[in-house]
């Protein structure tokens, strides 16, 4: 059986707010915008590119617990040119740090911002996804390949 991460949801304290941040300064696409039962509505937002949404909810009962709006820390997205993306999130108004090479090696350059409820991102850089997009990594996995990780 698959087990998938396709959502993750994430406490903010004002939807609207949230979902014009990740929607007009990030560029995710906005796949869900409503109330979904009565007095409860979610915003579900996907990165370009990626298989995993995030979901900023508001009267949505969660039988594990609540968390608190600013919280999350360490979510990460993956790019293939952190020059160019710093670019265009600073171009989108996104205050958001210089990046960081830890290490010469591709996967070791990373950047950080917050949103505005202070919920905390990375970005890193991977280079090989220019060659290697993980969709078709796990697809080929998935039909035989060689069941070593690429990522």
């Amino acid at each position: 059986m698959d087990w998938t991460l396709e959502v993750i949801v994430l406490p903010v304290t004002d939807l609207d707010r949230a979902r014009d941040f990740y929607r007009d300064k990030l560029g995710f696409h906005v796949d869900i915008d409503g109330e979904v039962m009565p007095g409860a509505r979610v915003v579900q937002l996907t990165p370009p590119g990626s298989g995993c949404s995030i979901a900023l909810t508001d009267g949505v009962p969660n039988p594990t617990g609540d968390p608190q709006p600013g919280t999350y820390h360490g979510l990460q997205l993956c790019v293939t040119d952190i020059d160019a993306a710093h670019a265009e999130l600073v171009a989108r108004g996104v205050e958001v740090s210089a990046p960081q090479r830890y290490a010469p090696e591709d996967g070791a350059t990373f950047m950080y911002f917050t949103d505005p409820d202070g919920n905390g991102w990375a970005v890193q850089e991977y280079r090989r996804r220019l060659t290697e997009p993980l969709h078709k990594v796990l697809a080929d996995l998935a039909v035989g390949g060689s069941g070593e990780s690429t990522g």
